[in-house]
């Protein structure tokens, strides 16, 4: 039997069983469905994309997989080194895992033993209320989302804080010596409610972990490739460490890449031995996701996917600008992201099936209505899934 994510077994409802997909849309036995959530964000090209199912394929033909350790191949060589061309600063140095939550993983670890490689004792993470970044047992602890991770207990090495700019100053203040890194979201907070802060907040943050010498990281599994509007925010304000995931292979396959700049990596690089990093996923550097996030990046530059995102932005922008209900608390949207919260859960009972039937699938959440959608999507798709999330509020 199928155990399912975020759901009680005992009393949840059935799935909706999908037998074909293709391009922006999901296919049951009898209904076809515009995916407004893009699988969890990351089938940005939609689906059965020629270009990436043709990747896997070649591969295949070749091999799956071959471990790192101590073996190479051509597709993790040429992945890392366009990401190394692609990626902003001196991000140049790609560690891989499969999936975002273990790429967090392998980012707070090389934050701990940078310090401890230097003999310096920083056991502290500063991080953001309501913050996501996994589910693993790391990533929790550094995440603030009881919704979540309630089972976990107390947090005695994480600090979390507000996205304002005298919080910010005030930890780093009080606490910067037991400080190895801040971790953010940055712009757009995903699953603690699709929160959207300021610019300004990062940049002072690169400002201070330069001053008090802590490492910066950047959590952009769900806002990289273009999702907050920006390539990348790390294009904006540059961190010491950077976490890829979900949109990286397009959707295909899960696999993620911790990326580190010059300073980090030199902090393990010696004739020491104990100076290395002691972590190898088994399925790092896949040669199926190596080859197919290769021409997923590949497609992304040659079919100029940053006007179609500021597309979709000024589609969602002219449709929801305005819109109101009482029983909303805010309307919020950022580059591909548009966020309904209301201000009491119940009033989201029943859309789900509400949305099926109108031929869209979402999946909202807790307070939280929302639309990510794949970056091909057409305007007519894409004013269904607005239309059908301000119907909701208009029929009663």
């Amino acid at each position: 039997m199928i155990w399912y994510p975020y759901q009680q077994m005992k009393t949840m409802k059935p799935p909706y069983r999908i037998v074909n997909a293709e391009g922006v849309c999901l296919y049951t036995e009898d209904r076809k469905l515009i995916d407004s959530v893009s699988s969890w964000w990351s089938v940005i090209h939609g689906y059965k994309h020629p270009v990436l199912t043709e990747a896997v394929k070649s591969q295949a033909d070749c091999f799956s997989h071959v471990m790192l350790g101590g073996l190479t191949h051509e597709p993790v060589e040429k992945l890392s080194a366009k990401l190394q061309e692609w990626l902003p600063g001196d991000l140049d140095y790609c560690f891989f895992s499969d999936s975002g939550s273990v790429a967090v993983e392998v980012a707070l670890k090389m934050a701990l033993q940078f310090y401890t490689n230097r003999n310096i004792r920083r056991e502290k993470v500063l991080s953001l209320t309501h913050s996501y970044h996994g589910d693993t047992f790391k990533a929790m602890e550094v995440g603030d989302d009881e919704d979540y991770h309630f089972a976990f207990g107390e947090k005695k090495n994480v600090i979390h804080i507000p996205t304002e700019i005298p919080a910010l100053e005030e930890a780093f203040h009080l606490h910067h010596d037991e400080l190895n890194c801040l971790i953010v979201e940055p712009l757009l907070q995903g699953a603690g409610g699709m929160l959207m802060y300021d610019i300004s907040f990062l940049k002072r943050a690169r400002e201070l972990c330069d001053e008090y010498d802590v490492l910066l990281i950047f959590d952009e599994v769900a806002t990289g490739f273009g999702r907050t509007g920006y390539r990348f925010v790390a294009d904006l304000v540059c961190p010491d460490i950077l976490v890829l995931g979900k949109a990286l292979t397009g959707g295909y396959i899960g696999h993620a890449v911790t990326v580190a700049n010059h300073k980090v990596y030199q902090g393990f690089y010696g004739d020491d031995p104990s100076l290395a990093l002691m972590h190898g996923p088994t399925f790092m550097g896949n040669a199926l996701a190596c080859s197919v996030a290769l021409k997923s990046i590949e497609l992304f530059e040659s079919e100029d996917y940053m006007a179609k995102i500021s597309r979709i932005a000024a589609i969602t922008r002219r449709e929801m600008e305005g819109f109101e209900d009482s029983r909303i608390k805010e309307v919020r949207m950022m580059g591909g992201c548009i966020c309904v919260e209301v201000f009491d859960p119940a009033v989201l009972e029943g859309y789900q099936q509400f949305a099926f039937e109108r031929g869209v699938f979402s999946r909202p959440f807790l307070r939280y209505l929302y639309a990510m959608v794949p970056y091909v999507i057409e305007e007519a798709e894409l004013v269904t899934v607005l239309d059908t999330m301000k119907d909701w509020f208009q029929r009663r």
